[in-house]
C-alpha cells in the first residue's frame, strides 16, 4: 500500500483534513466529544509525561471571551466546543522542548478524530495569556498557547472540499538526503 491509496482510511484523513471555521448551530453529541478527549489522551508523549490538561468550553459567552485571546481566534465565537490545551508554562529555562511537541500530537489526533466523525475543527493560537488565564482559571505556572475549536461545519461540503491549488510545498523542496 503507498501513502497516496485512496482507500488507506489513515492517509484519507490526513490528506483530506481541511480547517473549519464556520459552523452550525448544533451542539456536539456527547460521545463525539468523548471520542475526540480521548484522542488528545491516547496521544504520545516524551516519557509518557503526559504535561498536558484540556478544559472543555460549551458556554457561549465564555466562547466569545476565548475569541478575544488572538486576532485569528474569531472562529470559537461560532464553535460548539472550545477546547483549550494547556500545559506546564513552555517558556521556563527548565521545561522539556517536548512540551509543545507533545501537545501537537494531542492536537492532532483530536482534529483527525474529529474529522472522522464529521465534525470541523481549527485551531487558535493564545497572544493574550493573561485574559485566557481569566477566562479558563487554569495555574499561574501553566499556560495555553492553543485552544481548538470543534463543530459541525456550517457547510457539510467544506470537509471534504479540495484543496487550494498550490497549499502545499512539493517534497522535493523540503527534503534532503543525508544532508542539506
Amino acid at each position: 500500500m503507498t501513502p497516496t491509496d485512496a482507500n488507506d482510511p489513515v492517509w484519507a484523513a490526513i490528506a483530506t483534513r481541511r480547517a473549519i471555521r464556520a459552523f452550525a448551530d448544533r451542539p456536539l453529541e456527547a460521545e463525539h466529544l468523548d471520542r475526540i478527549l480521548n484522542a488528545g489522551r491516547r496521544a504520545g508523549s516524551s516519557k509518557n509525561q503526559q504535561r498536558w490538561a484540556f478544559i472543555v468550553c460549551r458556554d457561549r459567552e465564555r466562547l466569545q471571551a476565548l475569541s478575544t485571546v488572538g486576532p485569528w481566534a474569531g472562529h470559537l465565537a461560532g464553535a460548539a466546543v472550545g477546547i483549550a490545551l494547556v500545559t506546564p508554562d513552555p517558556h521556563r529555562p527548565d521545561a522539556p522542548l517536548s512540551i509543545l511537541f507533545d501537545l501537537g500530537q494531542a492536537a492532532e489526533n483530536m482534529m483527525l478524530a474529529a474529522w472522522e466523525l464529521g465534525i470541523g475543527s481549527v485551531p487558535a493560537t493564545v497572544y493574550e495569556h493573561e485574559t485566557a488565564r481569566e477566562i479558563l482559571g487554569y495555574p499561574e505556572d501553566w499556560r495555553c498557547e492553543y485552544i481548538l475549536s470543534f463543530g459541525y461545519p456550517a457547510h457539510p461540503a467544506d470537509l471534504t472540499r479540495r484543496p487550494k491549488a498550490g497549499g502545499r510545498a512539493p517534497l522535493d523542496e523540503l527534503v534532503h538526503e543525508e544532508r542539506w
